[in-house]
C-alpha cells in the first residue's frame, strides 16, 4: 500500500513518500526534488514539469502554468477577468460556464478545463513516487490552502479522481507544515499541561498564509487561521518586471509589454534577480542578451531600492498578522516560536517584518520548501494501516463560518442557523432535528461573504426527500445531519425520520437487548463529536429545528415525553411516579430517506467520466511517443558512437573496402535521421537500427571475440594443467589417488589428451587469420570444451575414498599413523569412547578422522 503526500504548488510541486526509514521527499528523473507546475502541449505529446518549465519563452501560447487558483471558478468570476490578461494562453468559457484553456495539441486545438490541467500534473507526480517506490501509487494525501473554498476543494478532488488517485485527505498547508512539525517534538508539554502555542508563516509564490497551533504530548488543535490570497513572491517579481520594463522604454525605446516572449523573459530573469537579492546587498546586475529587436539589454538593483519598491506589499503583511492574533484572543509573549517556510519569506525584508511583530527571532528549522509534502506523507502513514506511526491526533479549523437555510410552511417563519462558526473543529458533525409533513430544501452558504476570496456565497441546495406527515397527522420528525469532512468540505450527509412504534412486553423481551444495543450505536453515529441538544422554538408552534449542541429546557405544549425519546433515541423510561393504567411500550425507528445535492461548482458524472478516458489517451499516446523517441534516439545513438569506435578500437577488426562503405552507410542514416527521418513511426526507426546493426554486429563480434579468446584460452589451459598434474602424481603412487582404479584414470589422461590436441590445433589455425575476418573459433567452444573437460574428469578425480574401520580397542585412540587425516591438531588427545568398533567422539567435539 502506498504512502504519499501531494504539495500542488502554484508554482512548484513536491512529493513525499512514508518508508521503513521515515518521511523522504523524492527527485523526479532530472533528480530534482521540485517539478514545475507546468504542462506543455505539442504536436505529438505533452510535456510535464522540468521539460515543460523550459518551453514556456518557446512555445508560449500552448504551455500553461500559473493555473492553481482557476479551481472551482466560474468564466465571468472577477478574478478570473483579472487573471486572463496575465497568462501567456488563452482562457475561454467551458460549456457549463467554468474556465477552460484553449491550447494546441496534436496539430488541433483543444480546450481543457482546469481539473484535466491538475489531473496532467498529477499524473507526472504519481509516476515519480512509483518511479522511486517501485510499486503503483493509489492512495494519497494532497494539499489546498487554507483559504480554498468548497468549490474549489471539490474540484480538486475530481482533478485527483480523473488520475485515479484516492485521496484520503484534502489537506490544509499549515495543518501539513503543523504536524511536520510537532510529530518529530519531544519536549511537548502533557495533555494536561497548558499547550505550547507556535506560530507557522508561508509565503509562497502567490499567497501569504499564517496559522497558530496549540501542541500538547501527541496532539496538535489549529486555533486559528489567516491569510492573504493575493500576494506572494510572484507580486515582489512583478514589482522588479514594471520598473525594468520603465527603464528599458526609456533607455531602449522598447515596449516590452508588446512581446509575449520578452516579458516572459524578463519575468524569468527578475525572478532570479530577486532570489540573488536575498543573499546579497550589494548593486546587481540584469543582462539580457538579444531581447527584443536584436538588442542586448542591462539593468541594475540592489536590495535597500529593492525594498523600497515593495514597500506597500511588505505594509500587507501585517493585516493577517493581526488577524490571527485578534482570532486565538493570545497576545505575542503567549507565542512560544514562529516557523517560517515558503520561498518568499527568504527576502530579509519579509523575515524581518514578521519577527518585529511577534518581537522574536523567526526559525527556520522546517525545510520551506518540502514541510507541506512531508506533513502530508505523515498525515497519509497516520490514515494507512500499513505504517505504524506514533500516535498523533490532528485536530483542523473551519475557516469560514457556514449557515444553513431551510423551506418554509405558510404558518412558520423562516429559519436560518449558523451551523459552524469560524474556527470550529473540523472534521465535524452535527444532527438537525426538523419537524416537516413534505419534503424541504436546505440551502448552505458562507455566513460572511466579505471574508471569502471567492465571488459567490452559497455552498449548496439540498433536498430532502420521501417526507409525509405521521399517521396521526402530525408532522414528522427529521434528523439531518450535517458535515465538514476530512477534506474540509461542507455537506449534509444523511437524513432519517423518526417513529414511534408500539410493542407488547413479549416481543420488547424477545429484542431488548438486539434493538437497543443496534439503536445505541446509531445514536453514537448521530452525535459523534460530544453533540447536545439546543431548541428554536417558533411561538405557539413546534420548534422547526433542533441542533444536537448545547442542553436547554424541553419545548412548550405536551411534547417533552417525545423529545427525550427522540434526542436520546432510546427506549421510553417508566416514569418515577405508580402508573395509573398500563401504557403500551414505545420503541424508536429511523428510516434513512434520500437527499438530493446540488452544489455550486461540481463536475457532473458523465463529463468526469469523459475527462478520465481523455486522459487515459494522452497517457498512452505519451507512452507511445516516448517508444517512439526512443527508437528514434537508440538510431542516431548508433551511429554516433559506432563511427566514433571505427576510427578507434574497431578499426583494426573491419577491412578497408567495408570500412568506406559502412562510414558511407552512416553518413547517409544521419543525413536521414535530420531530413526524411524527422518525423517517423517506431517501427522505421527499429527496422533502421536492424539494418545498421547487421553490418556492424560482425565486427563488434570480431572484437569482443579478440579482448575475450586469450583468457577462455587460458583458463582451459590451467584446467588442464591441473588434470595433467592429477595424472602424475597418480602415476608416482600418491597417496591422494590411489582409490582410482587404473581404467577411470586412462579415461581422465585421453580426455586431456584429446582436449589439448584440440586447443593447440584451434591456436594455430587462429593465430593464421586475420582480425578483420570472422574467428575461426569462438569463445562459446573454448568455454564448450571446458564444461566438457570437466564433465569427463572432475567426477573422477574427486571421487571420495573408501573410510576404513578402525581395530577394537579398549583403549582412547590418543594419536594416529602418518596416513591419518586429522582435520584439527588440538583434538588428537580429545578422549574417546568404543563403540560398535568405531572411534566414538565426547558431546563436546566432533572429531573427523580417516583409516587406510
Amino acid at each position: 500500500m502506498s504512502v504519499v503526500g501531494f504539495d500542488l504548488g502554484f508554482q512548484n510541486c513536491h512529493v513525499a513518500i512514508a518508508r521503513a526509514g521515515g518521511i523522504e521527499t523524492v527527485a523526479n528523473e532530472f533528480s530534482d526534488r521540485c517539478t514545475p507546475a507546468v504542462v506543455s502541449f505539442g504536436t505529438k505529446n505533452r510535456t510535464i514539469g522540468v521539460a515543460a518549465k523550459n518551453q514556456l519563452v518557446t512555445n508560449a501560447s500552448n504551455t500553461v502554468s500559473s493555473f492553481k487558483k482557476l479551481h472551482g471558478r466560474a468564466f465571468n468570476d472577477p478574478f478570473i477577468q483579472k487573471e486572463k490578461n496575465n497568462l501567456a494562453y488563452e482562457l475561454v468559457q467551458t460549456n457549463n460556464g467554468g474556465v477552460g484553456l484553449r491550447v494546441m495539441y496534436m496539430e488541433e486545438p483543444h480546450v481543457f478545463s482546469v481539473e484535466q490541467i491538475t489531473a496532467m500534473l498529477l499524473t507526472k507526480l504519481k509516476e515519480t513516487a512509483e518511479m522511486n517506490l517501485k510499486k503503483p501509487v493509489t492512495d494519497c494525501v494532497i494539499s489546498v490552502p487554507s483559504f480554498f473554498t468548497d468549490a474549489e476543494r471539490r474540484s480538486v478532488l475530481d482533478s485527483a479522481q480523473i488520475v485515479g488517485l484516492n485521496c484520503l485527505k484534502l489537506m490544509n498547508d499549515m495543518t501539513a507544515v503543523a504536524l511536520n512539525y510537532g510529530i518529530y517534538k519531544q519536549d511537548l508539554p502533557a495533555p494536561e499541561e497548558k499547550p505550547k502555542i507556535v506560530v507557522f508563516a508561508d509565503m509562497g509564490h502567490s499567497s501569504f498564509q499564517i496559522s497558530a497551533c496549540a501542541f500538547n504530548k501527541g496532539k496538535l488543535k489549529v486555533l486559528g487561521t489567516a491569510f492573504d490570497p493575493y500576494m506572494g513572491g510572484r507580486n515582489f517579481d512583478e514589482k522588479l518586471v514594471e520598473h525594468f520594463c520603465a527603464e528599458f522604454k526609456t533607455k531602449y525605446k522598447l515596449d516590452v509589454k508588446s512581446k509575449i516572449r520578452a516579458l516572459l523573459r524578463l519575468s524569468q530573469e527578475c525572478e532570479k534577480l530577486k532570489k540573488l537579492m536575498s543573499s546579497n546587498s550589494t548593486d546587481l546586475p540584469l543582462n539580457i542578451e538579444c531581447f527584443m529587436n536584436d538588442l542586448d539589454v542591462s539593468g541594475r538593483m540592489n536590495r535597500s531600492d529593492f525594498e523600497a519598491l515593495c514597500a506597500d506589499l511588505l505594509q500587507r503583511i501585517d493585516a493577517p498578522l493581526h488577524s490571527l492574533m485578534e482570532q486565538i484572543q493570545l497576545r505575542v509573549e503567549d507565542i512560544s516560536s514562529v516557523e517560517i517556510i515558503g520561498g518568499a519569506t527568504r527576502i530579509p525584508a519579509v523575515k524581518e517584518r514578521i519577527a518585529r511583530f511577534f518581537g522574536k527571532d523567526v526559525s527556520t528549522t522546517l525545510i520551506a520548501d518540502e514541510a507541506v509534502a512531508r506533513g502530508c506523507a505523515l498525515q497519509c502513514a497516520i490514515l494507512s494501516p500499513a505504517f505504524k506511526v506514533r500516535e498523533f491526533s490532528v485536530t483542523d479549523v473551519v475557516p469560514y463560518p457556514i449557515s444553513l437555510k431551510w423551506s418554509t410552511e405558510a404558518d412558520e417563519a423562516e429559519g436560518i442557523h449558523e451551523v459552524f462558526s469560524r474556527n470550529h473543529a473540523a472534521p465535524f458533525s452535527k444532527v438537525l432535528t426538523f419537524y416537516r409533513k413534505n419534503p424541504f430544501q436546505l440551502e448552505a452558504f458562507y455566513s460572511d461573504p466579505a471574508a471569502i476570496p471567492y465571488p459567490e456565497a452559497k455552498i449548496g441546495q439540498f433536498v430532502v426527500q420521501n417526507i409525509s406527515q405521521s399517521k396521526d397527522g402530525e408532522k414528522a420528525k427529521v434528523k439531518v445531519k450535517v458535515r465538514v469532512n476530512t477534506h474540509g468540505i461542507f455537506s449534509v450527509s444523511t437524513a432519517s425520520v423518526v417513529e414511534k412504534m408500539e410493542v407488547d412486553e413479549v416481543e420488547e423481551q424477545a429484542a431488548d437487548s438486539g434493538l437497543e444495543g443496534k439503536n445505541q450505536g446509531s445514536v453514537d453515529a448521530m452525535e459523534e463529536d460530544k453533540p447536545g441538544q439546543q431548541d428554536h422554538p417558533e411561538a405557539g408552534t413546534q420548534p422547526q429545528v433542533q441542533t444536537d449542541e448545547k442542553p436547554s429546557p424541553p419545548p412548550p405544549e405536551s411534547t417533552g415525553e417525545e423529545h427525550r425519546m427522540a434526542d436520546n433515541e432510546k427506549v421510553e423510561k417508566k416514569s418515577d411516579k405508580p402508573p395509573e393504567a398500563k401504557k403500551p411500550k414505545m420503541k424508536v425507528k429511523n428510516i434513512e430517506v434520500p437527499i438530493e445535492a446540488n452544489f455550486v461548482w461540481q463536475l457532473g458524472k458523465d463529463l468526469l467520466n469523459m475527462y478520465i478516458e481523455n486522459e487515459g489517451k494522452m497517457i498512452l499516446q505519451d507512452k507511445l511517443e516516448k517508444e517512439r523517441n526512443d527508437a528514434k534516439n537508440a538510431v542516431e545513438e548508433y551511429v554516433y558512437e559506432y563511427r566514433d569506435k571505427l576510427s578507434g578500437p574497431y578499426g583494426r577488426f573491419i577491412s578497408e573496402e567495408d570500412l568506406g562503405s559502412f562510414s558511407e552507410i552512416l553518413t547517409e542514416t544521419e543525413n536521414w535521421l535530420y531530413e526524411d527521418g524527422e518525423d517517423q513511426s517506431r517501427q522505421v526507426y527499429v527496422d533502421k537500427l536492424q539494418e545498421l546493426k547487421k553490418l556492424g554486429n560482425p565486427v563488434v563480434e570480431r572484437y569482443r571475440e579478440a579482448e575475450e579468446r586469450p583468457k577462455a584460452f587460458e583458463e582451459l589451459g590451467r584446467r588442464l594443467q591441473h588434470y595433467t598434474k592429477i595424472i602424475e602424481e597418480y602415476k608416482n603412487q600418491s597417496a591422494d589417488y590411489l582409490h582410482i582404479t587404473a581404467t577411470d584414470m586412462e579415461k581422465v589422461e585421453k580426455c586431456v589428451r584429446e582436449t589439448m590436441e584440440w586447443m593447440n590445433n584451434a591456436m594455430n589455425l587462429q593465430a593464421k587469420q586475420h582480425l578483420d575476418q570472422n574467428p575461426v573459433v569462438y569463445v562459446r567452444d573454448i568455454k564448450a570444451q571446458l564444461s566438457a573437460l570437466d564433465g569427463s574428469c572432475h567426477r573422477i578425480v574427486t571421487q571420495p575414498k573408501p573410510k576404513v574401520d578402525s581395530p577394537k580397542s579398549d583403549k582412547p585412540v590418543n594419536g594416529m599413523n602418518h596416513n591419518d587425516d586429522l582435520k584439527d591438531e588440538k583434538n588428537k588427545s580429545v578422549p574417546t569412547s568404543q563403540q560398535n568398533g568405531k572411534c566414538q567422539p565426547t558431546d563436546k567435539e566432533t572429531i573427523d578422522m580417516d583409516f587406510d
